[in-house]
């Protein structure tokens, strides 16, 4: 569910840097119930007694399975720092479906999850495909490593939140 209204400003260099984000959000929900949702979701995740997996979502009608959702809503935040870093002023990305998704069970409080995604090239109408990696603890930012196949640049690493990944740089799988 919607948290809020974001308006953003971005600005794009001519040279090849991180374009700069200005953000600017107007809450429509209290931050507590926000932290509360959270916690409803990592708990939901955090105990269930097998490893989640998935694939598909949304299926080729669209639709995303309820309890797919959580899968859906952390591809969705993860990928967003794959999109900020690769778009440009002439092209920008969309997540258009998440292939596969598999949970690793770690020892420590963070859940971690391997995904392939499909992005939508604008205006190019290619799909990109890209393996993340993403961990999450709430009140954490969220840790995502990525490999696009196919994109120039090559593999990056980002934590960050919607506003904006971290300057950390260079990790590979």
């Amino acid at each position: 569910e919607g948290a809020g209204n974001c308006l953003a400003t971005v600005l794009y260099p001519k040279k090849k840097s991180p374009p700069v984000v200005s953000i600017k959000c107007s809450h429509t929900k209290d931050q507590r119930a926000i932290q509360q949702e959270d916690n409803r979701l990592y708990q939901r995740i955090r105990h269930q007694s097998k490893p989640i997996t998935g694939s598909n979502i949304p299926d080729s009608y669209g639709h995303i399975e309820p309890a797919l959702e959580p899968l859906w809503a952390l591809a969705v935040a993860g990928s967003s720092s794959i999109m900020w870093e690769k778009s440009t002023e002439t092209l920008g990305y969309f997540l258009a479906q998440v292939k596969s998704v598999r949970q690793w069970i770690r020892k420590d409080d963070f859940i971690e999850f391997d995904y392939t995604v499909l992005l939508h090239e604008v205006p190019t109408q290619e799909i990109i495909s890209c393996h993340m990696r993403l961990m999450w603890l709430p009140g954490h930012p969220l840790k995502v490593k990525h490999f696009c196949a196919g994109v120039d640049e090559g593999s990056g690493a980002e934590s960050g939140s919607a506003a904006g990944p971290a300057p950390e740089k260079g990790a590979n799988f």
